[in-house]
């Protein structure tokens, strides 16, 4: 046999009591792999129970080990009934099958029940043991690393990067089985819950067999989702990007480095540095290649003549290059960020959307028709981003939204042409890793403006776009406004800071069926990704920004109605031409009173704007038009780069009195969408003073990142009480739901002030009929003040106090440590079997949160593992990587009002899935989560029979760190009692 399988039952503790008659338990255990189980003899009357069983083997197959998981079940036995199940652990077998993986998984699991959830914990031991050699080994895609970071892991070089993969499976729901009929509902859960973790590790092992067939040994960007089809079945997808990694020495691996892409190994560059040295880009070569050869234009970098003075032996290998790409596929890249001069220009943002009617899966083994679905919307990306003057996509996601029988499939990315130095294949060296010689011709790297450029012909451009030459080389056309969905270059030169922007918008729809309902959302789809697009547009403006990175648009589908929300972080390139201002206009202005109401919002938009500029200190320099050794525009485009005093002294006066000599944006009140879209516009709260927020990594414009860390997990279910809404209603119920859940994060994370909320991830569903679900994963960052400030942040943080957070009062901060008292006690009480042998003592009055959570990572007597959405940990450096963590939860309760409603129930299951994570990263020797996503989050409720489920999907890659300074790695140890600290939080 192949491999051999071995797991040992040390002990439980906490376990629940199950006889009443004496408050204790006769618990025993099943361990069950394949169609192999193995019992523990039973422990009689204990709710700590030793068991210190013997190892039991598992002879099987590879392909066994990476399909199923180690499946452990503690039982109560009885005598003269059927045995009581008290819960189930499933155990992930396959980071233990690469080289460089653990040699054991050890640890105490959370007994999990998806009716009762977490109750107790158990101590299990497992270990596998190869007998194949490396060939065979590799038949069955063991060996190859999987990575949920969208960028090249941090100590790893990349030496090849082999293009976009992608696999589905499919096979019928088992909660929709005419056995579920008679199945109890824990029964029909835990065959839900088994099925999906067995088709997660079957499309894990197809995925990596394509990676092994393009010779590859990692997939980076690994990206998982499930399709809950209801009856027509349910669907396990995943797209990545296949890669060559390789190991870097402890010696050479780089240091965290916040405000710079993990991929810029060996080089540190500013971001006003025009051109990189040669030096650090021969070394940025060296540690990235990719194998899909492009295009190379004549021009692109920082001037023209290169392509001029092409010497014979370049000539021929861009012939070879360019047959080369005639042979190959169009590459996608799941990564969102690259190393500095990757991307020679970025198109802008290609995205494409189709509606389809599901139907039943007949052969769960040939899913061709949900292939060819996405076979077509890649097909659609292709012809945009070529349409763009691009050969590659970045950045690119792929999602879908289901609502009965009608599917929406929706894929976007960014539209780019990337560096032939990366790209060039010229021979295999003795190792057989293909090798990229530069040294020789080595062409100029793009300038810190490059990737602005504009790809296409700006005399054949593809759409109308106001064209302007760019402020930074004054060489190029750059367009005025840039939307990406990618996070920011680390060469791009940024004025300023940004900020979260987004667009939120609702809209009814009839009740239909069939093909008249898919009929309906698709004549609805165009409209409503206009009208994102145009809130983008002027909330950009308002805030005197010009570009847009890690965009991000969701649209939901449900029974009687559709929702929009586009997130990106908006910055302000110094690149790009400066934006104009917004313009109101009326159709009567011989109204004095639609006149006077008119100028009230103008005055509203420029006073918002100059506060605007002030806050996220917006100051441009002021270009005139005798610039030495500047080219002088084109007549037609002059227009928009440089007005005369004479031409512009009018409009200004007229338009907008505080933007100088820029185009405005005309908002014209029509109708009802336009009085729509001018609310929308102002009323966005501002973010309180020492707070910042963004979807990307990092806030561009901060780097003084300190250790401090807090990442959340919030989910509000609103249920409409009025169904005689209509659109305006819906939109302002919405809105005020998003701006509700962003103030409440303030207010809980006021004691870490100065922050940003860096990697806001929002997801929207509507579940129900009435109910419109809001999901946000993200993580709160400290950083330190300017030196010209009085007090340093870390001072105000280790202190509790700030002084932007003394204006909440005495009174708030006293509350929110009698609330975290209240709640750990409640917790203590509720979940009594998930105490551990160390307890750290409440919080004093004063202290934060955050300080708790720095103190243990920072060598307390307790750690607790973290959890963060990023791909790093300020003050850390990760030293190895164990494995993706993909776990999917079910809950489900006969008892919602009991339990604290739908906030107390959702809080309680989030919490549980927290302390589950963290478990199994601690088992695996891992002290951190770098990563993490919720991906799903679908949630459902029947308050008449006081009853509610939750599905929940989580991934992440558990990782080893150490500090800066130190070689050792942090021990770490699950403290499932502080689970709670995470700021989950429901409300109805």
């Amino acid at each position: 046999m192949p491999g051999k399988l071995k797991a040992r039952i040390v002990a439980g503790r906490h376990l629940p009591v199950m006889d009443r008659a004496s408050d204790l338990t006769d618990a025993f255990v099943e361990v069950k792999f394949g169609n192999t189980t193995f019992k523990t003899d039973v422990c009689p009357k204990s709710l700590n129970p030793q068991w210190n069983s013997e190892w039991f083997k598992f002879e099987v197959d590879d392909e066994d080990l990476q399909d199923e998981p180690l499946q452990v079940t503690v039982l109560d036995h009885d005598t003269y009934s059927a045995n009581d199940a008290i819960g189930k652990v499933y155990i992930d077998i396959d980071p233990l099958l690469c080289s460089e993986a653990a040699s054991v998984i050890s640890g105490w699991f959370p007994i999990y029940d998806t009716i009762h959830g977490i109750r107790g914990e158990i101590n299990v031991l497992v270990k596998v043991e190869l007998f194949n050699d490396l060939n065979r080994f590799r038949q069955s895609s063991c060996g190859v690393k999987f990575f949920c970071t969208t960028s090249i892991p941090r100590c790893y070089r990349a030496a090849m990067v082999h293009g976009f993969v992608e696999e589905l499976v499919v096979n019928e729901d088992p909660e929709y089985q005419w056995i579920d009929r008679i199945r109890t509902p824990r029964a029909s859960n835990e065959a839900r819950q088994r099925l999906i973790s067995l088709m997660s590790g079957e499309l894990q092992r197809k995925i990596g067999l394509k990676v092994l067939e393009m010779g590859g040994n990692a997939v980076v960007g690994y990206l998982q989702c499930f399709d809950l089809e209801g009856e027509s079945g349910l669907v396990v997808r995943a797209i990545g990007t296949a890669c060559t990694l390789d190991k870097l020495s402890s010696g050479s691996a780089p240091n965290t480095n916040t405000h710079m892409s993990p991929l810029a190994h060996g080089c540190r560059s500013t971001h006003n540095s025009p051109v990189h040295s040669a030096c650090s880009s021969q070394r940025l070569s060296q540690n990235f290649s990719v194998s899909v050869p492009t295009l190379i234009f004549t021009g692109m970098g920082s001037g023209g003549s290169a392509g001029k003075e092409a010497g014979p032996l370049k000539t021929l290998l861009r012939q070879q290059t360019q047959t080369a790409l005639e042979q190959r596929e169009f590459p996608f890249f799941t990564l969102t960020s690259f190393p500095p001069g990757f991307l020679v220009h970025v198109g802008g943002v290609v995205s494409a959307r189709s509606v389809k009617l599901l139907d039943r899966i007949h052969n769960p083994d040939e899913p061709e028709t949900r292939d060819a679905w996405w076979e077509e919307i890649r097909q659609e990306i292709k012809s945009h981003a070529k349409a763009l003057g691009c050969h590659a996509v970045v950045g690119y996601s792929e999602s879908t939204s289901i609502c009965e029988e009608v599917c929406i499939l929706s894929a976007s990315g960014t539209a780019a042409i990337l560096n032939p130095r990366y790209m060039l294949q010229l021979g295999l060296e003795a190792d057989g890793r293909w090798c990229v010689l530069f040294s020789r011709f080595e062409e100029p790297s793009p300038p810190s403006c490059g990737f602005c450029h504009i790809p296409y012909d700006e005399l054949n451009m593809p759409f109308p776009a106001q064209l302007t030459y760019c402020y930074h080389c004054r060489r190029q056309k750059v367009p005025d406004v840039l939307f990406t969905t990618i996070d920011l270059p680390p060469e791009a030169a940024v004025t300023g800071k940004g900020c979260l922007i987004q667009a939120r918008l609702c809209r009814l729809k009839k009740k239909a069926q069939g093909e008249v309902n898919a009929t309906a959302i698709s004549n609805l789809l165009p409209f409503m990704e206009y009208e994102l697009h145009t809130q983008l547009m002027n909330k950009l403006k308002l805030r005197s920004m010009n570009a847009l990175f890690g965009l991000h648009i969701q649209i939901s589908v449900g029974e009687n109605m559709l929702l929009g929300l586009a997130s990106a972080t908006g910055v302000y390139l110094t690149a790009l031409p400066a934006p104009g201002g917004i313009q109101i206009a009326g159709k009567t202005p011989g109204d004095l009173s639609n006149e006077q109401h008119i100028l009230t919002i103008q005055k509203r938009i420029n006073d918002t704007i100059a506060k605007n500029k002030e806050l996220y200190q917006i100051n441009p320099p002021e270009l005139t038009e005798e610039v030495v050794g500047s080219p002088i525009p084109d007549p037609r485009q002059r227009s928009r780069l440089f007005r005369s005093h004479s031409e512009s002294s009018d409009e200004v006066s007229e338009l907008d009195l505080s933007h100088g000599k820029k185009d405005a944006f005309v908002l014209e009140i029509d109708d009802t969408d336009a009085v729509e879209d001018i609310h929308s516009l102002l009323t966005d709260a501002p973010t309180p003073t020492g707070f910042y927020s963004c979807n990307t990594e990092v806030m561009p414009g901060i780097y003084n990142w300190t250790s401090g860390v807090q990442m959340f997990t919030s989910v509000r279910v609103l249920r409409l009480s009025n169904a005689n809404l209509t659109n305006q209603g819906l939109n302002k119920i919405f809105t005020d739901l998003c701006e509700n859940l962003l103030k409440s994060f303030y207010f809980k994370l006021r004691s870490m002030i100065p922050c940003c909320l860096c990697r806001l991830n929002f997801t929207v569903a509507v579940p129900e009929e009435e109910l419109i679900q809001v999901a946000v994963t993200a993580v709160a960052m400290t950083f330190d003040k300017d030196q010209t400030q009085e007090k340093p942040a870390e001072k105000a943080i280790t202190k509790g106090l700030s002084a932007a957070s003394v204006d909440y009062g005495s009174f708030a901060d006293r509350c929110s440590t009698w609330l975290e008292l209240l709640r750990l006690k409640a917790h203590t009480i509720r979940r009594g079997s998930v105490k551990t042998s160390r307890r750290t003592h409440p919080l004093p009055e004063g202290r934060s949160r955050s300080l708790r959570s720095n103190r243990s990572f920072a060598g307390g007597s307790v750690t607790v593992v973290k959890m963060t959405p990023l791909s790093f940990l300020p003050g850390t450096r990760i030293i190895k990587y164990l494995g993706i963590i993909n776990m999917f939860f079910i809950r489900e309760t006969s008892s919602l009002r009991e339990e604290g409603g739908v906030s107390g129930f959702l809080h309680s299951f989030i919490a549980e899935v927290f302390a589950m994570v963290r478990a199994h990263v601690a088992a695996l020797g891992g002290n951190a989560v770098v990563s993490y996503s919720m991906k799903e989050c679908v949630f459902m409720e029947n308050p008449n029979k006081n009853q509610a489920q939750c599905l929940i999907n989580v991934s992440g890659d558990a990782v080893i760190c150490v500090r800066e300074t130190d070689q050792e790695p942090i021990p770490s140890m699950t403290n499932i009692g502080q689970t709670c600290t995470s700021g989950t939080d429901g409300a109805t």
